[in-house]
């Protein structure tokens, strides 16, 4: 069983998107996340997202990026919540390039 905060995937434990967040709020407190859709239809959905550091005049510095792809048909759950998933995936590969897997 896993514990809270990790899914096993193939007999490895791996950290949730939701828990790196979590983490990466209590440790950078002055940075930011930042997303922004790509490209959207009734069929795909395409995410950035970007770890910023923080300034008062909301224009932070670019410290990592990350992209993901979802299509609506691919799964029971993302029929409702592609857009929703597509956000997540982006995330969690922009907390992995900003050192957070």
């Amino acid at each position: 069983m896993s514990k809270e905060g990790f899914v096993n995937i193939h007999g490895k434990e791996y950290k949730t998107v939701a828990k790196r967040v979590q983490e990466f709020r209590e440790q950078y407190k002055d940075h930011t996340i930042l997303t922004e859709i790509v490209q959207i239809d009734e069929e795909k959905c395409v995410m950035k997202a970007s770890i910023c550091r923080s300034l008062e005049d909301g224009n932070g510095t670019v410290l990592a990026t990350g992209h993901g792809c979802e299509f609506k048909a691919s799964s029971q759950i993302n029929r409702t919540s592609y857009v929703e998933n597509c956000e997540t995936s982006a995330i969690g590969r922009a907390l992995a390039c900003f050192g957070l897997g």
